[in-house]
């Protein structure tokens, strides 16, 4: 299915954070890797998900949501920093999806849960921006959270710890990695009110 058919279709317009392997995408030691991802709709049948390293379409992909659980899916249409998923999975457990983006979508729109949302750590709106490293290459990269300490990153480069860099116009320093990213703390802690618009940046020479 082409991702116009989808938009047209019942579905929810919904941001669940989860993560991601594709076929042949290994680490240095072998092992599958996994990558950060969010979807942004998703219906009982399908889902499209922002993602850091777009997959090919026929591709079978295992993916994980929090609220959702696991899917093994294969990718129908592909996007810019995206993909369309098709989702494998019983009747039974489609009755259980549809009635769990019900209330999701209910959830979404409540105030309080809404109010929540303002704690230390966050999700922006824009998932993806640019890392510089010291040599001044740049790498595109997928936001996982962000706060005013640091941000949670997950790219197909894969920087070692200790490693200097910028996120956007934010310099920092790799403190940790995960199962589908790395962790980069701040030189100096950002204010909230400026941190989405000096994070989500531009390369230079895309601009020139």
């Amino acid at each position: 299915m082409s991702v116009a058919e989808f938009l047209r279709q019942r579905a929810v317009d919904v941001t669940v954070s989860g993560s991601y392997s594709l076929p042949r995408w290994y680490d240095c030691e072998g092992k599958l890797r996994r990558f950060a991802c969010r979807t942004k709709r998703v219906s009982p049948f399908r889902m499209i998900v922002d993602v850091p390293v777009v997959g090919k379409v026929g591709e079978r992909v295992t993916s994980y949501f929090e609220d959702f659980g696991e899917f093994q899916c294969t990718i129908s249409a592909t996007l810019k920093s995206g993909f369309l998923m098709e989702l494998d999975m019983t009747r039974a457990r489609r009755a259980w999806m549809s009635e769990k983006l019900t209330w999701l979508e209910k959830k979404q729109k409540d105030a309080s849960v809404q109010e929540l949302r303002r704690d230390a750590r966050f999700v922006p709106q824009v998932s993806h921006t640019f890392l510089t490293l010291a040599d001044g290459s740049t790498h595109p990269c997928f936001i996982v959270d962000v706060s005013t300490a640091g941000v949670a990153i997950s790219c197909e480069y894969d920087p070692p710890v200790g490693t200097p860099l910028a996120v956007g116009a934010c310099v920092g320093r790799v403190i940790r990695k995960f199962e589908h990213g790395f962790a980069v703390k701040f030189a100096e802690k950002q204010s909230r009110d400026d941190l989405v618009r000096l994070i989500v940046r531009t390369p230079l020479l895309q601009s020139a």
